[in-house]
């Protein structure tokens, strides 16, 4: 071995033994909304001290918190849009991309399927062409549309090719329609977070973390106690190996929400936060 081998030898030695960190750790702010409106600015405060570098809001309130959140070094990066506004309130997603553009959100999400207007494939195929006409809308608005998924989407479809949300990541354009994955949801509808990071690389920019309660049985819906809602760590789901695989995949930001909290949702925040940042991947 010449001097340069072995310089280069210690060098990648020296850069394996640094651990990697998470890095870009938000919060959804949907996780404080029992708090947050009556003191946004004393809650953002404490979101930040605990170590939050950014933040995903939920347009229904952004109102309330928008003065404080521009008080604070907090990065407002992706922004929750009511379901209706992609679906049939249509004519109102235009001015809330260009009022979330304004604002400096990067990213804006489709949150939720309500049961009645869920479906089988053809629902899914359906929701999809509706999701690549608003993604377009959102590219020209300067934002990326993401869908976040629940349990449901996880439910096999007839003559084993997958399930709903591979039809649906199949059905949907990657230049106009990413996936905000929640890996809790995944996890719930008995699938392995890690094979939907690996399968869908590139097209999961944002990851919900929550950990996920034992003894919770498979299932497509959202049916689970509130205990089956853990801090990040507190659960059974194999994190480390799960934000490794998001890492190595182009998961770009990873929000914490806890949906539901056995107390103070802060507390819980701060609990994930401090779990995430001793976290080595």
């Amino acid at each position: 071995m010449n001097r340069r081998q072995l310089l280069a030898s210690l060098a990648a030695g020296s850069l394996s033994l640094q651990a990697k960190k998470l890095k870009n750790i938000g919060c959804q702010l949907y996780t404080l909304r029992s708090v947050i409106d009556g003191n946004p600015k004393a809650i953002l405060d404490q979101l930040q001290e605990a170590g939050y570098g950014e933040v995903e809001a939920v347009r229904g309130n952004l109102s309330k918190i928008w003065d404080s959140l521009k008080q604070t070094k907090l990065k407002p990066v992706s922004l929750h849009i009511d379901t209706q506004y992609f679906t049939v309130q249509k004519d109102k997603l235009g001015p809330a991309l260009d009022d979330a553009k304004a604002k400096g959100f990067k990213y804006v999400v489709c949150p939720y399927i309500a049961p009645a207007d869920r479906g089988g494939v053809d629902v899914i195929k359906k929701l999809a062409d509706t999701l690549n006409s608003a993604g377009a809308k959102c590219k020209a608005a300067g934002t990326m549309l993401c869908y976040h998924n629940h349990a449901f989407e996880f439910e096999p479809v007839a003559g084993g090719k997958g399930n709903l949300l591979d039809v649906l990541m199949e059905s949907t354009d990657p230049a106009l329609v990413g996936l905000e994955f929640d890996i809790m949801w995944s996890a719930v509808g008995g699938t392995d977070p890690i094979d939907v990071l690996k399968k869908y690389k590139g097209r999961v920019p944002l990851l919900h973390v929550k950990d996920l309660g034992p003894n919770i049985t498979v299932r497509y819906n959202e049916k689970v106690p509130k205990e089956a809602f853990k801090e990040a760590g507190a659960g059974v789901l194999e994190l480390p190996k799960i934000l490794k695989a998001a890492n190595e995949n182009g998961t770009k930001h990873f929000f914490v929400e806890q949906d539901q909290t056995p107390g103070d949702p802060m507390a819980s925040l701060k609990q994930s936060i401090a779990y995430l940042k001793k976290l080595e991947l």
